[in-house]
């Protein structure tokens, strides 16, 4: 501290003069200029008030000021550049935010540099006028809403640093950077041993209307790639096992409706197109199924057809229906506490209760760090209870996916009786992080216990970030079930509401399909879709071979892009030796077959039907087409030539057909969504 100035003497003088007296003020501003000066190392006297310029303003103050600063013109220009900075600091936070401004920090105790008030402003009273002079370090200050605060600075530093310090606590837009977390109001801060004024606790910022959804993290996908161009000569016969899961279209349309275009990996076309109610005919009264066949020119491509297959599952009577035993295995980890997860889960299973016969048994098993049985089995008539142990079930810790497995079968075991049919309802992220938790592991003791038990096991994927929709695909096909992904309230009414029945009840067990293509009028195929649905030719005949599941009403559609000899859009070159034998058959584009079981039958059951080629295209061949070639855009496919989404749009529109509840509408907004979204 400086022999030349008495701190102490001075804050008491400033602190003693009267409140209403203003020629106090005046000798107390008069004595806080002299002190600035003889800081500084100047020898001009100081400034009297009373010739301050008529144009008021603080930053003309500062000016003025620094213009009676003339023994040191180096020192007088850089702090004058400090100053500027300083007001820059102090005074476009306050306007801007309306809230105090905070000191720079500085790096040792320090002299006082008061701030003069700006010119042409009204008189303060006595205790603004004390915060011209700074406290001792041990009475930190406590910012006015009416008054700068005192800028500290080290006493004989070079104005360069301070102007270097003061630009490093700018941040972007003018505005101090808080150099540790926000503290209260008038709390004092400490760093490296230096005081520094914490800025005041902000309001929290409003909360939008929408909420973004998390983006994708860790998620995990069950795919392959896609189908080829097969020669038919060489590979006449295309097999693969039926699937009527939706869960990849309600991904996409969640991923588009985050503003973003879901990767290739998340797409599978064949879900995609069976995610839409079709209107097939009904099969004949004694039959499971019935075919049928459309063929139309490809859309993307004028020298090949479409080729789809429809195939209708019969839809008994609900009071023909067996009685259900149904196990709820609810996720209950830590990953789960978001609203759009259990909260969803909640709502979305508390829909499905009304749907159920009074007789139907329900069951509550919930894992988290370990597994346990929440809900006995209770008649789906008391619908109070069964709600209730919905409404307590909270998330918290890790996921315990194995244990809950094997409990959630223990007691649908418990519950069968002879004619009943169980099947275990999985809500989940996907997440499994305890026990066995590798899809291997997971799907072998799932189809162990469907063969042992016959108890059917289906997926609900909820929420996004973590969605394991690998290991949710695995557990659903190998448990003989469907996988379904939930994001809305929407989609749970028509999973478990409109499509309950089929989603619960199966009429068809282990469901092939088998075409095989005519080399005398299809020289090369495509299947569209079911990668991960593939199977071997020598599989179709083979009873223990494990298939798709079909349920009560519900459709399967599938799609072969065909390309017959000669044609300008071949991609292979023909074989000089495989000329195709001609004989009765060679009209024929290929031949259909169809084998399943009977839920609980040991053999399989055989359906062939010839395709002929003459089949009429219906606007529900055309719609499907429509979203197999909006699923492949978003794959990026190299099968589509120039076709891109005014084409699809156009198309789903032509054949949009009836759409009760809206679902085909939305997909063509779906489409335009992602059509703004790729340009």
């Amino acid at each position: 501290m400086s022999d030349d100035l008495d701190l102490k003497a001075l804050k008491a003088a400033l602190r003693a003069a009267p409140a209403a007296d203003p020629q106090a003020r005046e000798a107390a501003l008069k004595l806080a200029m002299e002190n600035f000066d003889r800081l500084q190392g100047s020898t001009a006297p100081s400034r009297s008030s009373q010739d301050r310029p008529q144009r008021a303003g603080f930053l003309n103050g500062v000016l003025s000021m620094l213009n009676f600063l003339t023994s040191r013109p180096a020192l007088a220009a850089s702090t004058s550049v400090a100053a500027l900075v300083i007001g820059v600091a102090v005074i476009l936070p306050a306007t801007r935010n309306n809230t105090p401004p905070v000191a720079p920090k500085t790096e040792a105790p320090t002299a006082p540099v008061p701030v003069p008030a700006p010119a042409g402003t009204a008189a303060a009273p006595a205790e603004d006028d004390a915060r011209l002079a700074a406290p001792a370090p041990d009475q930190p200050a406590e910012p006015s809403a009416d008054a700068a605060p005192a800028v500290e600075a080290p006493a004989g530093a070079d104005a360069a640093a301070v102007v270097a310090e003061a630009e490093a606590d700018l941040g972007s837009g003018g505005q101090p950077r808080v150099r540790k977390e926000r503290a209260a109001d008038g709390i004092m801060a400490e760093e490296a041993g230096a005081p520094y004024l914490a800025a005041p606790a902000a309001a929290p910022a409003p909360v939008p209307d929408i909420q973004p959804l998390p983006l994708p993290d860790t998620e995990e996908y069950s795919t392959a790639e896609a189908n080829p161009v097969k020669i038919t000569a060489e590979e006449p016969v295309s097999t693969f096992s039926t699937d009527v899961d939706t869960a990849s279209y309600a991904i996409v349309r969640s991923t588009l409706n985050m503003g973003m275009l879901p990767t290739p990996e998340q797409v599978r076309v064949e879900e995609m197109v069976n995610y839409f109610p079709y209107a097939y005919p009904v099969p004949e009264p004694g039959q499971a199924f019935r075919t049928t066949v459309s063929v139309m020119p490809t859309p993307w491509n004028e020298g090949t057809r479409l080729v789809t297959i429809g195939l209708q599952g019969a839809l008994p009577e609900t009071e023909a229906r067996p009685p259900l035993n149904l196990v709820f295995l609810i996720d209950t980890s830590g990953s789960m506490e978001d609203p759009n997860k259990l909260g969803l889960l909640k709502q979305s299973l508390a829909l499905m209760l009304p749907e159920l016969r009074p007789e139907d048994e329900i069951s509550i098993v919930t894992y988290a760090g370990s597994a346990g049985q929440v809900l006995p089995p209770t008649k789906a008539a008391d619908r109070d209870a069964i709600l209730a142990a919905l409404d307590n079930l909270t998330a918290g810790g890790s996921t315990a996916g194995a244990e809950g497995l094997e409990l959630a079968y223990q007691v649908a075991k418990g519950m069968q009786a002879e004619g009943e049919v169980s099947r275990i309802l999985l809500a989940t992220d996907g997440d499994f992080n305890v026990g066995v938790s590798d899809p291997e592991g997971l799907t072998a003791y799932v189809a162990k216990k469907r063969a042992q038990d016959g108890v059917y096991l289906s997926v609900l994927g909820f929420g996004r970030g973590n969605l394991d929709d690998a290991t949710m695909q695995a557990l659903a096909q190998n448990g003989n079930g469907q996988a379904a992904y939930i994001d809305t309230l929407s989609e749970a009414r028509k999973v478990l509401v409109d499509q309950l029945t089929g989603a619960l009840f199966a009429i068809a067990e282990d469901v092939k399909v088998q075409v095989e293509w005519n080399p005398a009028q299809v020289a090369e195929y495509r299947l569209i879709g079911y990668e991960t649905r593939a199977l071997k030719r020598e599989d179709f005949n083979n009873d223990k071979v494990d298939a798709g599941e079909i349920g009560a009403g519900l459709q399967v559609t599938a799609i072969y892009e065909v390309t017959a000899p000669g044609s300008d859009a071949l991609l292979n070159d023909p074989l000089r030796y495989g000329a195709a034998p001609a004989g009765p058959t060679e009209g024929e584009l290929g031949f259909l077959r169809l084998r399943w079981k009977a839920p609980g039958a040991e053999d399989s059951q055989l359906i062939e039907t010839p395709i002929t080629g003459q089949e009429p295209a219906t606007d529900e061949a055309r719609f499907a087409a429509a979203v197999a070639g909006f699923g492949q855009l978003l794959q990026g496919s190299v099968y589509l030539g120039d076709w891109g989404w005014d084409q699809a749009v156009e198309l789903a529109l032509s054949a949009r057909g009836e759409d009760p509840y809206g679902y085909r509408i939305e997909a063509v907004n779906l489409m335009r969504l992602a059509a703004t979204l790729d340009r």
